[in-house]
C-alpha cells in the first residue's frame, strides 16, 4: 500500500466522504527509504496542499475544513515521529512548514519546491541537514536559496 493510500485509510472518519479512491505512490516516497519518514513526509506534504495548494488524497472541501483538515495531519504525522523518538525528522519537517509557510504568506511561491527537494534530501542523505544549516548559518552559495532568504 502507498503511503497515500495508508493515509486516506486511516484518516479521521469525518474527512472519509473527501477521500480519493486509488491513491498511487505519493511523488516523495520513493525518495525516502524509511517507511515511517516516507509516510510522514507525505501526509506532512498533503496538509500543506490542503493549506496551499491541490491537495491529492482529499478533495472536495470547503476552505475552512481544508485548513482543520492541514492542521490534524500535520499533528497526526509529526506524532508518528514522535513515538520512535524521531528527533532529527520532526525538526526538519517543523522547519520545512514554517519556511514554507512564510514563503507563501511573502508570495514567493517559487522557493517552496526548493524547500521541499532540500528537506526529502536532508531526510534520505547523512549529513544532508547539517550542510545546509552551516551553510545558511555561513550565507553560503551552497545553501538553498529558500532557506537563506525567507525567515518564518
Amino acid at each position: 500500500m502507498s503511503a497515500l493510500a495508508e493515509h486516506a485509510a486511516l484518516a479521521d472518519p469525518a474527512l472519509a466522504p473527501y477521500a480519493v479512491d486509488g491513491c498511487g505512490p505519493g511523488e516523495w516516497e520513493p525518495r525516502l527509504d524509511d517507511p515511517t519518514r516516507a509516510f510522514v513526509f507525505e501526509a506532512v506534504y498533503e496538509a500543506f496542499q490542503l493549506h496551499y495548494g491541490e491537495p491529492r488524497v482529499f478533495r472536495g472541501m470547503d476552505d475552512e475544513l481544508r485548513l482543520l483538515a492541514g492542521d490534524a495531519i500535520y499533528a497526526l504525522a509529526l506524532e508518528r515521529l514522535a513515538e520512535r523518538g524521531d528527533l532529527h525528522a520532526i525538526a526538519e519537517l517543523a522547519d520545512l512548514i514554517s519556511l514554507s509557510a512564510a514563503a507563501q504568506a511573502d508570495g514567493r511561491v517559487e522557493l517552496v519546491d526548493e524547500l521541499w527537494q532540500a528537506s526529502a534530501r536532508a531526510l534520505s542523505e547523512p549529513g544532508a541537514r547539517a550542510e545546509r544549516a552551516g551553510a545558511v548559518a555561513a550565507g553560503r552559495p551552497g545553501a538553498p536559496a529558500a532557506a537563506r532568504d525567507v525567515r518564518p
